[in-house]
């Protein structure tokens, strides 16, 4: 009786896996320190930048590819980086050495926003 529960239990909870696994549920923030230290994508989409919010290692390059149709910009607000204009299938990338928070954001389109935390 108690392996028919364990392999019931085994059994759910192999299935809980997948289906979180399968819904590509994220957080706001995407820890890119526990990928590669080496770099880091932002996707520009639908006037978004995905993700948001971005958690890297020092050191690590951040290539923004752009998905959009209308063209779209990346700028740091303290300006250290800035992209020329992007069109679809385009990338912009940079290296982030020091730690900090970097927050940027598209000039053409204001509102769209986002933030890297350097650790």
């Amino acid at each position: 009786m108690v392996e028919a529960c364990t392999a019931k239990s085994t059994g759910a909870l192999s299935v809980l896996v997948v289906l979180i696994a399968a819904s590509g549920h994220r957080s706001a923030w995407a820890d890119a320190s526990k990928g590669t230290s080496s770099g880091a994508e932002v996707k520009i989409d639908n006037f978004t930048f995905e993700p948001q919010a971005l958690d890297v290692k020092a050191g690590t390059t951040i290539t923004w590819t752009y998905r959009d149709d209308t063209p779209h910009t990346v700028v740091s607000s303290d300006f250290l980086f800035k992209s020329k204009t992007l069109d679809t299938d385009d990338t912009f990338q940079f290296t982030l050495a020091k730690s900090g928070t970097y927050s940027y954001f598209c000039s053409l389109h204001p509102k769209m926003t986002g933030t890297i935390v350097v650790k």
